[in-house]
């Protein structure tokens, strides 16, 4: 579908075109926050256009406009949130809108804005859907059997930290935790050593599905809100020393970062693909058919000295496990999904790149040179890592922004005692 053109000025390599609309938490001057949707340079106030009668939008009560998270807005359920889109593409089209008419009551410039977690999130899980990253990480402790036996019938996932998933822009401090030394037998404590990012797209639950029923493919998008860029914090040496038997613990739990707009799953529709084929044939229960993954244009980049070196460039199109996929295996057990819960891809590789240093350094064997002339294994206290996404077509783009985060040092273990 080809829209009009916006009475907005809107450049044409912006992420946020008319085509994607997203929603967000922000606030400005001393208003608390509020829905916003970023188009442009700029955010409509959802609940100022609403108070101005600019969106006559009889379905969604004004008051969900005023929360300080997206949830109760997510629950008024997918129907309802492609009317607003529907409606604000109308208004922003048409020179005589009822929304252009208000514009300088209504918008806020992003860089006057102070984005803030757009949902609150109940629960997290995290799979580790990327054939690609999982035969790379395999590779590095199992050359001759890289994918352990599960891997192709079932998306392997845990069950991550939902308190201490932040938004975009929030520091992160080093966590302190046990490694082993190379050659020891005795672990250490400490700052950890191998701090690294991961490449991820999480996606947002918008409907709450009932306890001791699973939700199958077919039905799995119905439950989905949106989309956002995700980074899994990982620290590779504690996850090193704690992972066997049960999985990550403390070298995941210290902090996740997401993007401020989420990006519906209506705006993704025109870039969807298919994807990979599955050998082994899945059970009944995940089977798929169409196309189910996205185009989406990925990269990170690592900031040093105020130079900025990409490091990484992918796709999610590339994702063997599909988010209808995940869904059903997570809740084929008869576990409940609620509205804000967060399932995230895992780390995204593919034929382009990798998107972990623990991939790009061939498990710290080789350095990645940065634009300062630095090297890296893992990363360094004040890199920033900034995660970008987008969809492109001919004539639409359709971008995530980016989800940044800075290293802090590690803060002492006994700061309480030193007080």
């Amino acid at each position: 579908m080809t829209l009009p053109t916006p009475w907005l000025d809107i450049a044409p390599d912006s992420d946020f075109s008319l085509y994607n609309l997203p929603f967000g938490i922000f606030s400005h001057d001393s208003e608390p926050p509020g829905v916003g949707v970023a188009v442009g340079e700029w955010i409509i106030d959802m609940a100022a256009a609403a108070r101005a009668g600019a969106l006559h939008l009889g379905k969604v009560p004004e008051s969900v406009y005023r929360e300080s998270t997206l949830n109760a807005f997510m629950a008024l359920g997918r129907p309802a949130v492609r009317e607003v889109r529907n409606i604000l593409q109308e208004q922003l089209t048409q020179p005589d809108s009822a929304l252009h008419r208000v514009a300088d009551r209504v918008l806020v410039r992003q860089a006057a804005a102070t984005m803030h977690l757009p949902v609150a999130i109940g629960d997290y899980t995290d799979f580790y859907s990327s054939l690609e990253h999982a035969t790379n990480v395999g590779k590095l402790f199992r050359p001759e059997n890289p994918l352990l036996p599960n891997w192709k019938h079932l998306p392997v996932a845990y069950h991550g930290r939902a308190s201490s998933i932040v938004v975009s822009g929030t520091p992160i401090h080093r966590p302190n935790g046990q490694t082993i030394p190379a050659g020891a037998t005795n672990p250490v404590f400490g700052p950890s050593e191998a701090l690294d990012f991961e490449l991820e797209l999480g996606f947002l639950i918008g409907k709450d599905s009932a306890m001791g029923i699973p939700v199958s493919t077919y039905e799995a998008e119905e439950y989905l809100f949106g989309c956002v860029l995700f980074n899994d914090w990982s620290a590779r040496d504690i996850q090193r020393w704690e992972y066997q038997p049960l999985g990550p613990f403390l070298s995941k739990n210290f902090a996740s970062s997401v993007s401020p707009w989420v990006v519906t799953m209506d705006a993704l529709e025109d870039f969807r693909v298919s994807d990979p084929e599955k050998n082994p044939e899945p059970l009944p229960y995940l089977r798929t058919s169409g196309a189910l993954n996205f185009d989406l244009n990925l990269e990170v980049a690592i900031k040093a000295d105020a130079m900025e070196t990409t490091v990484c460039r992918t796709n999610a199109r590339h994702l063997y496990w599909n988010i209808r996929q995940q869904i059903a295996h997570h809740t084929v057990t008869g576990c409940n999904l609620r509205v804000g819960d967060l399932l995230a891809t895992g780390t995204i590789s593919g034929p382009e790149g990798s998107g972990c240093l623990l991939e790009l350094t061939d498990g710290g064997k080789k350095q990645v040179r940065l634009s300062d002339g630095s090297e890296r294994i893992y990363l360094q206290d004040g890199d920033e890592v900034i995660i970008r996404g987008f969809a492109e077509r001919k004539d639409a783009r359709v971008g995530f922004g980016e989800v940044r985060g800075a290293i802090r040092p590690a803060q002492s273990h006994f700061a309480h005692e030193e007080n």
